[in-house]
Parts: C-alpha cells; sequence; structure tokens
C-alpha cells in the first residue's frame, strides 16, 4: 500500500531522539497520540514541531486504503452513522457522504437482524422474511458519490441531490393505506427529477409490486417505512410469484437466495457496491434477555423499553431453524484486513450477530485483520444503566467487555484487540451536566482495567463536534471515526500498533448456543395462529338495568378483536396455549360493574363459570390501560375453574376479632380444568402464602391481620403474570419485588426467606406458565 515506506521513516525518526517530540502530546499511548494528530491539524507547538506534525499527518493521509477490505458489524444507527452517517435524520441530505465509505471503499456491512418493533415489527406480521429495517437503514447510509457517478454519470452537485431524494423515499412513512403506487411516491416530497431514470424505474417498478403481488398487498394496510417495503418488493421480485406464505417458511434456500439476490439488486441500483451490506444471517429470530432476577423477556423491542432495574444476565437469540451463517459473510470475514466492532445497542447490535454459529470462530480465525472495538458513548436504559457486578456503580467500557465475553460463544478472545472510545475531556462540563439533568449518562472508561484484560484503550476526540455546536449533541463523527481507524490501519502495516499483556484474566466463557431448533414460531406464522385462536371468541356487552349480555355489533367486534390480537402479539412470551381457556370477552358498563373491590382497583377478572375475561368498559378505552387489565385476567384464566370454594371467616379471642382465615378448597384432580396439573398448583398456592392445612389434602389457609391489606391468589396470579411480561402493569408486584434489589442481611432472617419466596415465584413462572429454555452453559443448565 502507498506511503507505508515514507510513514515507517518518519515514525522511527520522531521516536528515535532520547526525547521524542511526540512527549510534547497529552494522550498516553503511541496510538493515541498520532490519532491526536490526525484528528486535530492545530495545536499550541512550535513551528517546527508543528511541521514535523503535520508531515506526518500528511503520511497517513498518503496511505492507499482502496483495497482495504473492511468488515464491519453492528446495527441500526450506530452502524449507519459510522458508514456514512444517520440516513435518518434530516441533516443528512447536507453531507451525504462521508464515513467509513469515503475512506475505504471495500467496507462491507454485517447487520443484526433481529430487530422487531416498528415498521419492520409489523412487516413480520405478514412476510416471513427477517428484520428489514436496520438493512434499509445501513443502506441507505452505504450510498457512495462515486458509485452514483461511475453508474450514472452524476456529477458532485447530482449525486447530492439524488441522496437527497433516496432519504425523502426511503425513509418515508404512512399510517393509511396509500391511494396508488403514483400517489404513494408523490406523498414522499421526494423530487423524482433529482433521481437518475434507470433508479427512478426502479422504484417506480417495487412501489407498483406492493399494490399487485398478493403477498405484499396486506403490509399496505398497517403503518409502514416505505423504505422497508421496498427492500422486501425487492426480496420478492426474486421469487416465484406462484409461492405461498406456507410454501416459503418451508423453503429457507428459496428465501435466502431471495434476500441476498434482492438486496444485490436494489445495492446495484442505488449507488452501492454489491455486498456493502448484508444481513448477519437469514434465518428468523427473536432475542430474549434474561436479566439477573431470573425474569426473561422476548422481543428486542420490548427489551428496549424495559426498566427492570436489573442488569442484563444473559442474552439469547432463539432462532426459528438451524441458523445459516451466509457464505458471502464468511468469505468476507476470511479475507478482511480490518474488523470493526461499530458503536451502538450492547445486547441488541453486536451480541445477536455473534450468536450464529461460526461467525466468532471465523473472526478468531483471522489472525492477520486489525480488530478494533468502537465502544459507545452513553448509557442506554434498560441494558448499560446496570453493571451486572455492581449494580450500585457506574457502567464502564469493561462492564461492555465482560457483557460480550458473557454472551458471545468463546467469548472475546481474538474477536478485538483494540478499543476506540472517546475522550471525555473534550467534552465541555456544561454540556455533561445538562445531559446529566437528562437522565444520560457516559460510559466511563477505565483504561488501566482495559489495558489489565489484554486490550489496548485508544482515547480519540471521534465526536461531531458540528453536532455538538448546532443540537447540542454528542455522537461519533463519521469522519473521525474513519480517520481514527484508518490511523490505527497505517500503525498495523508498519507494525507500530501494539496490544498490552493481559495482566487480569477473564472467566472461562461458557456461553453456548441452543443445539436444537426449531425454537420458536416465525413471527407470520404466529401471528396467523393468534387470529385462528381468537376469532370465534365470543364479544359481548353487559349494558346497565340489563342482567343478559348481547353481541357486539361487528365493528365493534373488530376493534376489540384487533387490541387484543396487538396485545397477544406484543408479548412473544405468551404461549398460544395460554389462549385455551377463555372463550369471550365481556364488557361491562360502569354502571353495572358488580364485582366486590375490597382488595384491588383491577377493574377485570376472569369468570370460570362461562369462560369468559370480564373487563369494566371505561378500561377499554385507553389502549394501555386495557393492555394492563386484560393480561391480569388472561393470567387469572391459567388458574381455570380450580377452586372448588372459597371464604373468608372471622377469627376471635374471646369476644375480640383478631383477625380473619381466607379458606380455599381446590378440585379434584379428576375436575380440575386449568393450565397448572395439581402439582404445579400446590407449588403456587404455597409460593403465593397459601398454607396447606394438615389431614386435608386440598384445602389451603391464610391467616390475616385484622387491617392488614390481602391478595387472593387468583387475583395474585394475575398480577404476577402481567408484571413478569412488563413490570410497569403491576406497580404492587414491582414494590413487592423490590426487596431483591437490596443486599441480603443475615441479621434478618426473615428477609432471606422473603427473598427466597420470591426467585422461586419467578422460577416458577418462567419455567412452568411460560415454559422458557435456559441458555447452555458449558452444556450445563445455568
Amino acid at each position: 500500500m502507498g506511503g507505508l515506506q515514507p510513514l515507517n521513516a518518519q515514525l522511527q525518526f520522531l521516536t528515535s531522539q532520547g526525547f521524542s517530540v511526540l512527549d510534547v502530546l497529552p494522550e498516553n499511548s503511541l496510538a493515541e497520540k498520532i490519532t491526536s494528530i490526525v484528528l486535530e491539524s492545530t495545536g499550541p507547538f512550535s513551528p517546527a514541531i508543528s511541521s514535523l506534525f503535520a508531515n506526518l499527518r500528511r503520511r497517513i493521509e498518503e496511505v492507499d486504503c482502496s483495497d482495504t477490505r473492511v468488515v464491519v458489524f453492528g446495527g441500526g444507527t450506530g452502524l449507519s452513522n459510522i458508514i456514512g452517517g444517520d440516513s435518518r435524520r434530516l441533516e443528512w441530505i447536507r453531507n451525504p457522504f462521508t464515513g467509513l465509505k469515503e475512506l475505504f471503499p471495500q467496507v462491507t456491512s454485517v447487520v443484526c437482524v433481529t430487530d422487531d418493533g416498528g415498521s419492520t415489527g409489523e412487516l413480520q406480521k405478514d412476510l416471513p422474511l427477517i428484520a428489514l429495517g436496520d438493512l434499509r437503514h445501513v443502506l441507505v447510509s452505504s450510498v457512495r458519490r462515486q458509485h452514483l457517478r461511475l453508474r450514472y454519470g452524476l456529477d458532485r452537485i447530482n449525486a447530492r441531490r439524488c441522496a437527497a431524494a433516496m432519504h425523502a423515499i426511503f425513509n418515508y412513512r404512512f399510517i393509511s393505506r396509500p391511494e396508488s403506487p403514483g400517489q404513494l411516491l408523490a406523498d414522499t416530497g421526494a423530487l423524482l427529477k433529482d433521481l437518475p431514470p434507470p433508479m427512478a424505474d426502479m422504484l417506480r417498478c417495487l412501489i407498483a409490486l406492493l399494490f399487485t403481488d398478493p403477498r405484499l398487498t396486506p403490509t399496505l394496510d398497517r403503518p409502514q417505512c416505505l423504505g422497508n417495503l421496498l427492500v422486501a418488493a425487492a426480496i420478492y421480485r426474486q421469487i416465484d410469484p406462484t409461492l405461498t406464505t406456507s410454501q416459503l417458511l418451508a423453503s429457507h434456500q428459496v428465501v435466502r437466495t431471495a434476500i441476498m439476490r434482492g438486496l444485490a439488486e436494489l445495492s446495484s441500483c442505488l449507488g452501492v457496491h454489491q455486498n456493502a451490506v448484508l444481513p448477519c444471517t437469514t434465518t428468523l429470530s427473536q432475542l430474549q434477555m434474561l436479566y439477573s432476577n431470573g425474569v426473561m423477556v422476548t422481543s428486542e423491542d420490548k427489551s428496549s423499553k424495559a426498566r427492570r432495574g436489573y442488569p442484563v444476565d444473559r442474552v439469547v437469540v432463539e432462532f426459528s431453524r438451524t441458523p445459516c451463517l451466509q457464505p458471502e459473510v464468511l468469505h468476507l470475514v476470511q479475507r478482511a484486513d480490518i474488523l470493526l466492532f461499530a458503536p451502538g445497542s450492547l445486547y441488541t447490535s453486536i451480541i445477536p450477530i455473534f450468536q450464529v454459529p461460526g461467525l466468532a470462530e471465523a473472526v478468531r480465525n483471522n489472525t492477520r485483520a486489525l480488530k478494533v472495538l468502537v465502544a459507545n458513548i452513553w448509557v442506554q436504559k434498560g441494558e448499560t444503566d446496570v453493571a451486572r457486578d455492581a449494580p450500585d456503580r457506574k457502567f464502564y467500557v469493561s462492564d461492555l467487555i465482560r457483557a460480550y465475553h458473557r454472551n458471545i460463544p468463546g467469548g472475546v478472545e481474538s474477536l478485538f484487540s483494540h478499543v476506540v472510545t472517546l475522550d471525555l475531556t473534550d467534552i465541555p462540563g456544561s454540556t455533561l451536566q445538562r445531559y446529566a439533568l437528562e437522565d444520560k449518562e457516559p460510559i466511563y472508561i477505565d483504561r488501566n482495567r482495559i489495558r489489565s484484560l489484554g486490550f489496548a484503550s485508544v482515547e480519540a476526540k471521534v465526536f461531531a463536534e458540528g453536532q455538538l455546536r448546532q443540537r447540542g449533541a454528542i455522537q461519533h463523527d463519521p469522519d473521525a471515526l474513519a480517520k481514527a481507524i484508518k490511523t490505527l490501519w497505517a500503525l498495523h502495516q508498519v507494525e507500530w500498533l501494539t496490544v498490552p499483556p493481559g495482566k487480569e484474566a477473564l472467566p472461562t466463557a461458557d456461553f453456548h448456543s441452543f443445539a436444537d431448533y426449531p425454537i420458536r414460531l416465525p413471527p407470520c406464522l404466529r401471528y396467523d395462529q393468534i387470529r385462528s385462536h381468537l376469532q370465534y371468541l365470543r364479544m359481548e356487552l353487559l349494558h346497565a338495568g340489563s342482567l343478559v349480555m348481547v353481541n357486539m355489533t361487528e365493528l365493534e367486534r373488530k376493534w376489540l378483536l384487533d387490541r387484543v390480537v396487538e396485545i397477544i402479539w406484543l408479548h412473544p412470551d405468551i404461549p398460544l396455549e395460554h389462549l385455551q381457556f377463555i372463550r369471550g370477552i365481556t364488557l361491562i358498563e360502569p354502571e353495572a360493574w358488580k364485582r366486590c373491590q375490597e382488595w384491588d382497583n383491577i377493574f377485570s377478572f376472569y369468570d370460570p363459570h362461562d369462560q369468559r375475561i370480564k373487563i369494566r368498559q371505561d378500561q377499554a378505552e385507553n389502549f394501555n390501560r386495557f393492555e394492563m387489565v386484560f393480561l391480569v385476567a388472561l393470567g387469572q384464566s391459567l388458574l381455570g375453574n380450580y377452586a372448588l370454594s372459597k371464604r373468608m371467616e372471622d377469627v376471635y379471642s374471646g369476644a375480640e376479632r383478631v383477625g380473619r382465615v381466607y379458606r380455599l378448597q381446590v378440585r379434584d384432580r379428576e375436575q380440575l380444568a386449568s393450565f397448572l396439573d395439581p402439582d404445579d398448583l400446590d407449588t403456587y398456592l404455597q409460593l403465593s402464602r397459601m398454607h396447606r392445612a394438615n389431614g386435608r389434602e386440598r384445602v389451603y389457609t391464610r391467616v390475616i391481620n385484622p387491617r392488614e391489606g390481602f391478595t387472593p391468589p387468583g387475583l395474585f396470579f394475575g398480577l404476577f403474570y402481567a408484571w413478569y411480561l412488563d413490570n410497569r402493569f403491576a406497580a404492587n408486584i414491582e414494590y413487592k419485588m423490590s426487596i431483591m434489589r437490596n443486599a441480603i442481611s443475615d441479621l434478618i432472617p426473615e428477609q432471606i426467606r422473603i427473598v427466597d419466596r420470591r426467585r422461586k415465584t419467578i422460577d416458577f413462572f418462567r419455567e412452568r406458565i411460560f415454559r422458557q429454555r435456559y441458555p447452555k452453559l458449558s452444556g450445563k443448565r445455568m
């Protein structure tokens, strides 16, 4: 590569003196000093030193990277931003040709495909495709002026106009069905005259396919991002139009080929080189997070919104079939000169990619490449706001590394050697204070700990100064980061890049992926089955002054059914077997609501006599409120007809009433119609502090103080069910479970017993109610 010999000579000259001129720089390591010289063109130095630094900067700029093969792993905003700027932002159109793609034309993005929120989630209701949102996002960011010039003859100005039109089209969102292909394209506001005619024709063809292919047309009835639909149409353009969704689910190779060919064709059309953007796998998958309190949550979208207050312990990707590592990805990783881990969501960007079997090992086996982790700048709520090893302290870069080590098969050994971090001393204190007021914290740099783990920390000024001045925002600057990576690559080439010896050994990597597939239903199949299970439910109303329930109108029924379907869809942890005990839903006018609310203000319940979920009508007006009361009642329905009798009896000492006894008799095995078998019922009732009466097999009691509150076991089951799915839904359960966050003292044995009971209750719901599985740890269960 050009410029290496002069660079090597320059470095030898600068460091051959007894006192190196590089020592005038405050940075610690040689790599940091050189990176600082490249990124910061001016400094308070003498003309002689400034001249030496300018010459060194020029030598690095002269290093030819046109054939350097770079593979970047990541997802979403973090990946797209460093590749070529965040193409979702309006300001991107002012500078669309930036970032790694400009310094390293042979860059490939390997994209995480476990996203299931927003438009991507809506698409997965209808199509048997991997998540397309991040692929679309990175694809637009990867557009290069050079490719637009070579393919369409566009000059600088017209290439920028073309990028602006693409931005408008690929980021356009709608919530109601478009009238026609032409109207949809017009609604984007894009100036179509700024698109090269072949590109405009291709996009018109893809939009027309959305309206004519019966497999794609249902997607237009949902809130969508047009860019995601265009990627889907490009894929379906490669598929035999006679193949149904069911046939595609059974034909993974057909779908795999269509995804790769569709992406390649669309990339070429947009001015992106072939294989610039690749999915890490074409196998349908979903993310699971196991928190340290034992709760397991499925869905990347849910986990990103969760505020469990506990650190994430493990991350697992569940696949719908044996996952396939793309041959194209494997080939590129094997030949790569630079392997780069992009910043982004810790648990939802990098880790899922490396749970695709074989990928981590392929990275380790490439011993020639420079391997760099770009650390996140900010703590992410629900993910990096709590450190696993010490929940009470700040989150550090070493915690980031340890999280990767715990959740990537084989750990982090030989995955990366250098960690690029943002030098926080360059950020004004007032800016950090403002972020703190907004409850945002940086991920702190513990360089000595990083070095002790055997990684080189490279602190650099890689934030976007323009964004800081204009919006007060701190994020990675695509150009600065690209220059920093080029600097490290140049030093790597001349063998001036060193890695410290590790003094602190990481624990033995004990994570293993599941070996038996399939694990999870493909999302579109699950959605169909949800609708099939619920379509025959009776939907009824009970009006004030009436004793007879009346059927809803067809419009009312559709409105309510759509809400229930959406709730089940939003919670992938709900097995469809949980729906077997409900035969209908009844909305009851507030004036007709007669249920005793002595113990709670939950205006819903399951009635085992007619197998109806009954909800006070005003609770259905707000979706979030309705979601909570429905889930509580759905949880109660799993107990079925378990209670043969239940009553409250007063307890007296002489003439004084000193308490009450709640007495519950459970049905025998032959009469029981419940999701729980008798043994599970017995376990649950004792966990809910019911005492099994001596000599009476199916009778349980609990003594209650005169003024003490009480949650009956049926209601507690429903509340805990809703809390497990989303802890926002049951504040009283969240309060009860908060004791688990505190340090346990052996001075108070009762605290130990309470915490143990809470843990066992979580374990019971995870294992027996939601039937969730652990990842394998060194061949054993965790």
